[in-house]
């Protein structure tokens, strides 16, 4: 009898979860082959540009059939089984949950995706800084939270107010960080600097900017493998040099001399050439069009500037180590001279003065 009993309550427990598990994996299925031809809809028939904010909106919504499918299921599946109100309830707080953290998550990927693809319009094959992203993904979330305790009748009021108050609190304590922050914001939103500009502090430091984060700054000097870590406000209020801005493009001046006797047509045509070889190999730039200017009459040389146009301002010391071998060989092989600089030092030697003899005592006497 114990055994009949026992195997009709597993009947009963097994005819019980069969329908709302079948209810479940039935939705469960629906999504996985909708979110399947959704996505073979939309590579095959809808041409999107990634540079768009519809592409990023596609992308934040991946998977997100699957997931209100199993939802929806498990809605259904709490209706179909009889179960106590507040278990039901309880299961209704947690399905709600559910969704509205999913829809800030897409929100947050969208937004973030968004914010990322303005700043690679802006500043094109750089990274994008961490700050702003982070703050505003941070501002999602807390009102996704917010709605959450919203549906389970928590006011917000006191929670806003008990938050003004204490930002206020935490403000007076976090005076630095706050105001690191502020300048962090100012510094990107200003675009004064930018993520992969070469920038020169009034204190010194200088090097490639990496990230801007919610407190720091970080800069890699000019090939150096460390990195210089500069507080935002520092930053904000120092005198800045930006060697990236209004364009990352510059011009490397190397200056050289050559003989009186030269055939300064000759020297031209020749550094010309010699440039556009090393600005085509070190800089990857065959179309750079480097420029001779003669500057100067100088004691022992004819003195004259070369121009060369670079497009990174890291290879500045490789070109001009490159550029200067090479100009080397080959005014060795055309013939032309690179003087060294002569001085005639002349000495001049006063005769020295006859020196009177002494006495003798005869001529004393």
């Amino acid at each position: 009898m114990f055994t009949s009993l026992q195997s009709l309550d597993i009947g009963a427990i097994v005819a019980l979860l069969l329908v709302p598990t079948c209810i479940v994996l039935g939705a469960l299925t629906v999504g996985i082959i909708a979110d399947r031809l959704i996505r073979r809809y939309i590579n095959h028939h809808l041409a999107v540009d990634e540079s768009t904010w519809k592409y990023v909106f596609i992308r934040s919504m991946h998977g997100v059939p699957i997931f209100f499918s199993f939802i929806i299921g498990l809605y259904w599946a709490i209706g179909a089984v009889e179960i106590s109100p507040t278990l039901t309830k309880l299961l209704s707080y947690l399905l709600f949950t559910s969704n509205v953290i999913t829809i800030t998550r897409v929100l947050a990927r969208t937004v973030d995706g968004v914010v990322t693809m303005y700043f690679e319009r802006s500043n094109k094959d750089l990274p994008k800084t961490t700050l702003l992203n982070n703050i505003l993904i941070g501002v999602i979330y807390v009102m996704g939270v917010l709605v959450i305790l919203q549906y389970y009748g928590i006011s917000i009021a006191p929670i806003l107010t008990a938050a003004g108050v204490g930002g206020m609190a935490v403000a007076l304590a976090l005076q630095e960080t706050l105001a690191n922050i502020f300048a962090g914001l100012h510094l990107i939103l200003s675009k004064q600097i930018r993520i992969g500009d070469y920038i020169r502090l009034g204190t010194g430091e200088e090097g490639r900017v990496t990230d801007i984060t919610w407190r720091f700054t970080t800069i890699i000097p000019l090939g150096a493998s460390s990195t210089v870590v500069i507080p935002n406000k520092t930053i904000a209020g120092a005198n800045i040099t930006n060697f990236s801005m209004p364009t990352r493009n510059l011009n490397i001046s190397v200056p050289v001399g050559v003989a009186y006797d030269s055939d300064l047509a000759l020297v031209e045509r020749v550094t010309i050439e010699t440039a556009k070889e090393v600005l085509a190999h070190v800089d990857n730039n065959p179309n750079a069009e480097p420029l001779v200017r003669y500057t100067k009459f100088n004691d022992s040389s004819i003195d004259f500037a070369v121009i060369l146009p670079s497009s990174q301002f890291d290879q500045q010391g490789l070109i001009i180590h490159d550029f200067i071998k090479a100009l080397t060989d080959r005014y060795r092989i055309e013939g032309i001279d690179i003087p060294y600089p002569i001085r005639t030092v002349i000495q001049e030697q006063e005769d020295a003065p006859a020196e009177t003899p002494a006495p003798t005592k005869a001529q004393n006497a």
